[in-house]
């Protein structure tokens, strides 16, 4: 009886894990998926370096409290899985939406934002975000917008000085 126990505690302390340490964890139900639709969505979930298991409602529940995460209990019906990603958010919102929208299946319950709860509306928002290095760049380059335009307006001086100049020596070689 203490074997079971002591295993249950250990995937208690790796569910807890995934809460908090992750940045984002998407709580799934998964009833009614085939064997092809969950060899193809794991295969996916491994390639994009995302962790994906199968795991009791109750011990959720256990780990949930002890991450200090309340409000996960409405959720916690019928089968439930975590995708969790420990680094980029849109990533794991963009496959787990993405694969439900194409089995017509798997359904988003719920998520863990940086220890905050956010809705299957808000992991369908957070999906619909471009990738990361698109963000950075549009960031980039609105920031640089305007350091274009001040060298564009310093050129647009000297470049005008440079005419005047070239019409006062032309004026002076045809005279």
């Amino acid at each position: 009886m203490s074997a079971i126990r002591a295993e249950k505690a250990a995937k208690v302390a790796e569910i807890t894990a995934l809460l908090t340490s992750a940045k984002c964890s998407i709580l799934v139900d998964f009833s009614g998926i085939n064997v092809a639709q969950d060899t193809a969505f794991r295969r996916k979930v491994r390639e994009a370096g995302i962790t994906y298991s199968v795991v009791k409602n109750t011990l959720i529940r256990i780990a949930a409290d002890e991450a200090g995460i309340e409000g996960l209990e409405p959720a916690l019906e019928h089968n439930t899985a975590i995708a969790a990603a420990p680094e980029d958010p849109v990533a794991v919102a963009k496959l787990v939406c993405d694969f439900a929208k194409e089995s017509k299946v798997l359904k988003v319950k719920i998520g863990v934002l940086d220890g905050k709860l956010i809705s299957a509306d808000e992991i369908m928002a957070l999906a619909a975000l471009p990738p990361r290095e698109i963000l950075i760049g549009k960031m980039l380059g609105s920031m640089n917008a305007p350091i274009s335009g001040f060298v564009n307006v310093l050129q647009g001086t000297i470049r005008n000085v440079v005419y005047a100049l070239d019409a006062v020596r032309k004026v002076k070689e045809s005279a």
